[in-house]
């Protein structure tokens, strides 16, 4: 899949740049690349730290009309894994937290915030918004466990390389999504996700826990089983990993 790549000096957002770009009819995917953004988002009301110039910023338009709205999550699953198999192939250690976080060992090193516009016939269009820390070497927000792939291996990393593996690998996974190989992804997914064994600290709204994976479900819920033989489930958004660092 051909995609087309804007560069972009200073942005706000990626993201927003992309939900207000108007594509010609035959782009299947766009790709808003920035040295910096202004008001770059994170989950809720989180931001992404960035130094201008050192990191990995930008944001993936698709318009995946022929994915079902409630297996959405499948196009989350994709989107992390091109991520993880980019950084793969400069270290050992990365594995997913879900939803969508990319980690070595205990530190996160990428996220994402998806978009999705949905109407009468599915998914209209969905923007993967990303950050991966890449030639950083210190961080100053309260983000309790960043990391960059500079930190750990000694030495900076071509951008641009970085960029081009991820986006060839996301066509590889988008690919088995139009062919509907959602159990294909869904398997990879889960075989590479953080905390798959044994039981970990968590904490909900009743408080910490120990709890061990389960699966993640189509619809993107995390299931959980606690030392007492309960299935919880949990959306975006209701339940913490407590840190082991």
């Amino acid at each position: 899949m051909n995609a087309k790549i804007i560069r972009l000096g200073e942005v706000d957002s990626t993201n927003r740049y992309l939900k207000n770009y108007h594509p010609a009819d035959d782009e299947q995917m766009t790709v808003a690349v920035a040295d910096f953004q202004t008001a770059g988002k994170g989950q809720g009301a989180h931001t992404w730290e960035s130094e201008a110039g050192k990191n990995l910023l930008f944001s993936i338009m698709v318009h995946p009309h022929w994915v079902p709205v409630c297996r959405q999550f499948v196009l989350s699953m994709a989107e992390a894994l091109a991520v993880k198999d980019a950084l793969d192939s400069y270290v050992e250690g990365i594995t997913l937290k879900w939803p969508n976080d990319v980690y070595w060992n205990d530190k996160k090193i990428s996220g994402t915030l998806i978009e999705t516009s949905v109407d009468s016939h599915g998914i209209k269009t969905c923007v993967f918004g990303t950050g991966v820390n890449i030639n950083q070497m210190e961080f100053h927000s309260d983000a309790p466990n960043p990391v960059s792939l500079a930190q750990i291996l000694g030495h900076k990393v071509d951008r641009e390389e970085v960029l081009q593996k991820i986006l060839a690998a996301f066509d590889k996974y988008y690919e088995l999504l139009r062919r509907a190989d959602y159990m294909d992804v869904s398997g990879i997914y889960h075989l590479a996700l953080y905390r798959r064994k044994g039981y970990h600290r968590y904490e909900d709204k009743d408080g910490e826990f120990e709890g061990a994976f389960v699966e993640v479900e189509d619809d993107g819920h995390l299931i959980l089983h606690d030392k007492q033989g309960v299935i919880r489930s949990y959306a975006f958004g209701e339940i913490k990993f407590i840190n082991n660092i």
